[in-house]
């Protein structure tokens, strides 16, 4: 299998700051919206059932004010991941038990959900490991800074 490159993996266009979302359910919305726009998803409310599924089974909330979300799903046409930087942090269940600034969320196709979506979920994991990247991401103004931080 080829290398597992981060920055072709994310969609520029399901990137975006400053995104006004007062709870888990509006950033949901707000993320597939943009992923259903640039053409990755056939079914936005389909998608987002699958989210919850997955939220349901544990939290997605890794600290440091970043979640990591995924809905592995038959309505995602290519799987890629949404970045969003929130104006104001949110609720959600995290390992430090702070709100969430910033999702890094997951597409997956279903046909992707095995291999290939452990390898780029470690990938991630590993960037959001490094020494002040969490707090990187966080200080982000633009859609660049993010994809260019988590790549």
């Amino acid at each position: 299998m080829e290398e597992l490159v981060l920055k072709d993996v994310i969609n520029p266009d399901a990137v975006a700051v400053d995104v006004d979302a007062k709870n888990k359910e509006e950033a949901f919305q707000y993320a597939t919206e943009l992923l259903y726009r640039s053409g990755v998803l056939t079914s936005m409310e389909d998608f987002k059932k699958d989210l919850y599924l997955r939220e349901a089974e544990g939290q997605t909330g890794i600290g440091e004010g970043v979640a990591i979300p995924h809905g592995k799903s038959k309505y995602v046409s290519k799987t890629c991941i949404a970045i969003l930087k929130l104006k104001q942090p949110i609720e959600w269940e995290t390992a430090d038990g702070k709100p969430v600034s910033v999702l890094v969320m997951f597409a997956v196709n279903e046909a992707d959900k095995s291999k290939y979506f452990l390898k780029l979920m470690a990938q991630v994991a590993r960037r959001l490991a490094q020494d002040g990247v969490c707090k990187r991401l966080l200080s982000c103004q633009t859609s660049q800074e993010l994809i260019d931080t988590l790549s």
